[in-house]
Formats: C-alpha cells, sequence, structure tokens
C-alpha cells in the first residue's frame, strides 16, 4: 500500500504543478537559445556571431555550473524559494534582452537566463519514487521533450513575422512560470537531513569513487550527442539534400517516437528489470543509426532512422537515470542529483566545439561518424559494466525505506 499511496501522491495536484512549471522552462529554453538569442541578437541588437556564440555559452554554463550549488540549496531550503528565485533571474535576464545593446550586457542577460532553467528539473528527480523510478521518469522525459521542442517551433513560426512578438512570448511564458512557483508548497522535503555540507561532500566523494567507471561514460553520452548540434543543419542539407520542411519532418518524427516511447518503455524497465540491456541494446541502436544516416540515404530511409533513434533514445533515458540514482545518497538528493547533472553538462558544453573543430578539419560528414563510433563504445562499455553492484543498488526497500522519504 505504501509504494501505491506514494506513486498517486507523484502523480498527484503537486506533480501536476511541478510539470506545468517543467514544461515552461523548457520551452523557453528551447524557444531563447536554440531559435530567439542567434536570431534576435544578431538582426535586431546589430551583434556580431562571435558575441552571440559566447552569450550562448554563457547561458550552458550558468545552467551547469550552478547544478551542484542548487542542489545543495533544494537539501537545505524550500524548494519554492530556490524555483522561484531562479525563475525571478531568468525572467530578469529575458526583460533585458532589447536593452542589451552592448555585448556584456547581451551575455549577462543570456547568463541570467541560464540559472531558472535547473532547480525545478532537480526538484522532480528529488520527487521520483524508486519502486516506479523508469515510469516516472518516462513521464518527466516526455514533458521536458515536448516543451524544448515546442519552444523553437512555435518561436521559428513567430520569428518569420515578428521578433518583438517572439520577445513577448518568451518574457509571457517565464512570467507564467514564476507565477506557477507562487503556487508550490513551503517547506524542505521529507526525509533530508540537516548535514554539515563538509560531511555532505565526503559522502559524494564516496559516491563518486564508488561509481568512477562511470564518470567518463557520463560526459561522453552528452559530448556524442552535444557533438552534432553546430553541423546537422549543414549535414541536412548539403549531405542528405533535405529541404527545411524535410529537416523539420524528421525532428517530428524523432521527437513523436520518444515521447511515444518513453511512458512504455520506463513502464516494460519497471515491470521485467533488465536495465542493462536497455542501455546496451539503447546506445548501440543509436550508433547504428547514426551510421546510417552518414551513408547518405533516401529521405524515406532517414524518416525510419529518425523513428529508429528516437525510441533508442526513449528506452536509454529512464534506465540511465535509473543507474545514476542508485548512486545518490538517499538524504542528500538535491546535492547528488546537482553533482551528476553538473558532471553530465561537462559533455554538454565541449560536445559543440568538438563537433566543430572536427568538421572544419576534417568535414561536416566526420563529425557523424565520429558519434557513431563513441557511441557504439558506450554500448559496449555498458555490456561490460557490473550491474550486479547496480543490482544491490537500486533494489527497493522492504520496509518504510528511502525510496519513499521524497514521496
Amino acid at each position: 500500500m505504501t509504494g501505491t499511496a506514494t506513486a498517486n501522491r507523484w502523480f498527484g495536484a503537486e506533480m501536476i504543478l511541478f510539470s506545468a512549471i517543467l514544461f515552461l522552462v523548457e520551452f523557453i529554453r528551447g524557444a531563447g537559445v536554440i531559435s530567439f538569442l542567434p536570431v534576435y541578437g544578431e538582426k535586431t541588437l546589430g551583434l556580431s556571431l562571435d558575441i552571440i556564440g559566447v552569450a550562448v555559452t554563457a547561458h550552458y554554463i550558468t545552467d551547469t555550473a550552478l547544478k551542484l550549488v542548487i542542489g545543495y540549496l533544494l537539501d537545505r531550503m524550500s524548494a519554492r524559494f530556490v524555483v522561484q528565485g531562479g525563475l525571478l533571474l531568468t525572467t530578469i535576464g529575458i526583460a533585458l534582452l532589447p536593452y542589451a545593446t552592448s555585448a556584456w550586457l547581451f551575455i549577462m542577460a543570456s547568463a541570467l537566463f541560464g540559472i531558472g532553467i535547473s532547480p525545478i528539473w532537480i526538484v522532480c528527480l528529488t520527487r521520483v519514487s524508486e519502486d516506479r523510478r523508469a515510469t516516472q521518469m518516462g513521464y518527466l522525459y516526455t514533458i521536458w521533450f515536448v516543451g524544448l521542442g515546442a519552444g523553437p517551433i512555435a518561436a521559428n513560426l513567430l520569428l518569420d513575422y515578428s521578433r518583438k512578438w517572439t520577445f513577448m512570448l518568451l518574457l509571457t511564458m517565464s512570467v507564467a512560470a514564476l507565477a506557477l512557483s507562487l503556487l508550490m508548497r513551503a517547506g524542505r522535503a521529507h526525509g533530508v537531513s540537516q548535514i554539515p555540507l563538509g560531511q555532505q561532500l565526503a559522502i559524494l566523494r564516496d559516491k563518486l569513487r564508488q561509481m568512477r567507471l562511470l564518470l567518463p561514460g557520463m560526459i561522453l553520452q552528452t559530448t556524442g550527442a552535444s557533438m552534432l548540434v553546430p553541423i546537422l543543419p549543414s549535414f541536412a542539407s548539403d549531405q542528405l539534400g533535405l529541404t527545411g520542411a524535410q529537416y523539420s519532418l524528421l525532428f517530428v518524427v524523432g521527437g513523436a517516437c520518444t515521447v511515444g516511447g518513453l511512458m512504455p518503455l520506463g513502464r516494460l524497465s519497471d515491470r521485467i528489470g533488465g536495465k542493462k540491456w536497455f542501455l546496451v541494446i539503447g546506445f548501440a541502436c543509436f550508433a547504428l543509426t547514426l551510421y546510417s544516416l552518414a551513408w547518405a540515404p533516401s529521405f524515406g530511409k532517414c524518416l525510419l532512422l529518425a523513428g529508429a533513434l528516437g525510441l533508442s533514445y526513449a528506452a536509454v533515458l529512464p534506465a540511465w537515470n535509473a543507474l545514476l540514482a542508485s548512486y545518490v545518497p538517499p538524504k542528500q538528493q538535491g546535492l547528488g542529483w546537482g553533482l551528476f547533472s553538473t558532471v553530465e553538462g561537462i559533455g554538454v558544453m565541449i560536445g559543440p566545439i568538438v563537433g566543430g573543430v572536427i568538421a572544419s578539419r576534417i568535414g561536416v560528414p566526420s563529425v557523424v561518424w565520429y558519434s557513431a563510433v563513441l557511441f557504439g563504445l558506450i554500448g559496449l562499455f555498458y555490456l561490460w559494466f557490473p550491474f550486479r553492484s547496480f543490482a544491490e543498488h537500486t533494489e527497493p526497500p522492504r520496509s518504510g525505506g528511502n525510496s519513499h522519504t521524497k514521496g
């Protein structure tokens, strides 16, 4: 009964509120970073592309670097206070953009914009129950993915008509997220201990020592994906010969397969176990699909490959989260998830640089080849990884355990 009650509370009013804030935040991120900032900075503010690049990097640096701090604060303060503070700074950053005609102000506005992205995601992670982790993470990843994908689509459509209205959309969504955060309950999550920072860091060092074999994989996974970001448009047009509409359709198909597969594959992972094989097969499919794309197949085959990529992504995400969760200290979940998100964020920051260097020196198709090889090696790594220790970490407690302390 305890597990059922926890799951019901998790999918109750509180998580509906968290989900709405998460959707708005990811919508703002996708619309702002991918579509709005580059166009608005160059066309409206008259800034150079290198300044815009620095501003986008500043956004990701603040988002990544502050995850650890945010996790620490969530273990010691009300989640409502942390989320509200972050969203307030994000709203200020967006509101500053029309006045950011100087390079330093544009970069600062973009950095402020990145601060409010992380807190709500880490709050959601700390509320996930162990006995239904893959299912619940499938739900969270669905909200995250839909928001992140819908943002650029909406922004691109509006940018064709008015950059001012696109800015107003971003500002309105940010204010709406801030308003919703006012409805969050005060108080820290249940089951969180007030342990001194030095002791908390000692616990995390011990956990990092236990998972030291995973750390390179954590960085390489996000590096392999993010190194594709700067070359995807040119690869699609120059190598695959796709029009803008066809390129957009590939994203829609891949995104739909990801969203459609997250919940069912999460439930399947919870029901049959074997998360190792979800990771091994998922990353192997990643590698094979990218390898096939590098051969410049027809548009019809590209659609099938986009669907396969989406389903592979849906298989990997919940299982990967469950693996990480086995190393999070039960009563320092905020700091633990903040640390792991920071490590993963390193790959997000260095991946585009690596992809750009490879593309300029060897060629755009080489980036896809290298990414495919990288994902293939990661799949082989999980085939070798000793998952017996993982199973011991993630086995649900038999009575009143930590899996329900965040319920």
